[in-house]
């Protein structure tokens, strides 16, 4: 059982050996590890600080964004409410002109057909005075001894006229 025995030798020298290691590791490796295991946490740290700026840029972003898209829905809300009004009022003007037109229209033709009526009334007023004037020639000219023969004449010539 050899094993079990403690060898003071041996400790002793294990001791030396860890004491000249533990020196060498604090004289060289130490500070090198702690200086870049400081400088991975200031990366880390410089890393979290610039996701956060980035995050609240992007808020930010977000927010002006939803700004500038209020903004475009209102302006064009003005833009169709504008053109709405515009047509409207278009709309309302031609609507308004082909009024004027027609009621002009209408009065022309009114004008236009009392004239024709005016001449048509008068052209007839002048064929009735021709007419009469021809009976009261044809009349004259030749003397009727009855009022039957006077009467039978007139039909005659009435319907003569009518025929014309």
């Amino acid at each position: 059982m050899d094993l079990i025995t403690p060898d003071f030798g041996l400790f002793f020298w294990q001791t030396i050996v860890f004491l000249v290691l533990l020196f060498l590791m604090a004289k060289f490796a130490w500070r090198p590890i702690l200086n870049s295991v400081k400088d991975r946490e200031q990366s880390i740290n410089d890393a979290l600080a610039s996701a956060e700026n980035a995050r609240k840029e992007m808020q930010n972003l977000k927010s002006d964004n939803e700004q500038l898209m209020i903004e475009a829905r209102a302006e064009r809300d003005a833009i169709l409410k504008e053109a709405r009004e515009l047509k409207e009022k278009t709309i309302a003007s031609a609507a308004e002109e082909a009024k004027l037109k027609a009621d002009r229209i209408v009065a022309d033709a009114q004008k236009s057909i009392e004239l024709e009526k005016q001449s048509a009334l008068a052209e007839l007023k002048n064929q009735v005075a021709e007419l009469s004037i021809e009976i009261a020639e044809k009349v004259v000219r030749k003397e009727l001894s009855s009022k039957n023969e006077q009467r039978q004449m007139i039909e005659k010539m009435l319907s003569d006229a009518k025929l014309n």
